[in-house]
């Protein structure tokens, strides 16, 4: 994803406050007031940029699902067709995001299920739309690898470069983790591809 330059507005202010509170403190133990505290406005005054906690959430997760859809999408345009160069262009684009966006992470795996119906089925339509992309992607880049096999293995590799949340710093302040979290997720993809049974 790309890193913005530009300073964030009031309103991304508040969602990386809400994100990071939440994340820490769960959604159902951080009040309105502690969000606006955190951005120097009243508890009330968030509400002419949020009709409530709720409306936080759903921005958040549907935001970050849509981001991550845009960011997919975008790499295919760019990629040029060179399978090769599309699943690395992939795999750094997440690792960015679980770099830098690891609060949402953990809002996904913790609230998903507090958003109203329609903004839970919208997260997942998203996330389906991300997976298949790069369903397409990893069986350009290993053609041996069969739909469900490949399937499997993006749903694996997800699952190790969002892990970051969970490594208490072990790795995440490393200057390094990007290019090994490359590697790992790229090892993973060519351990997953049957080996040719004419190879010597």
């Amino acid at each position: 994803m790309t890193t913005r330059t530009d300073a964030p507005t009031r309103r991304e202010q508040i969602l990386r406050e809400a994100a990071r509170l939440f994340a820490e403190r769960g959604f159902h133990g951080v009040g309105v007031d502690e969000i606006g505290a955190a951005v120097g406005i009243s508890g009330p005054g968030l509400y002419r940029h949020f009709a409530g906690k709720d409306a936080m959430l759903a921005e958040l997760l549907v935001g970050i699902s849509e981001r991550l859809l845009d960011g997919g999408r975008r790499r295919v345009a760019e990629s040029g067709g060179d399978p090769e160069a599309l699943l690395s262009a992939l795999i750094d684009g997440h690792i960015d995001f679980a770099l830098h966006d690891q609060s949402l992470i953990t809002l996904h795996d913790r609230e998903l299920d507090r958003l109203r119906d329609a903004d839970r089925k919208r997260v997942r339509q998203l996330q389906r739309q991300y997976v298949e992309l790069w369903v397409d992607a990893v069986r350009r880049a290993y053609p041996p690898l069969d739909e469900d096999d490949a399937r499997a293995a993006v749903h694996a590799v997800f699952g190790l470069l969002n892990s970051t949340p969970h490594l208490a710093g072990a790795l995440t302040g490393r200057p390094t983790t990007g290019a090994l979290l490359h590697r790992l997720a790229r090892g993973a993809f060519a351990a997953a591809t049957p080996e040719d049974p004419a190879a010597p």
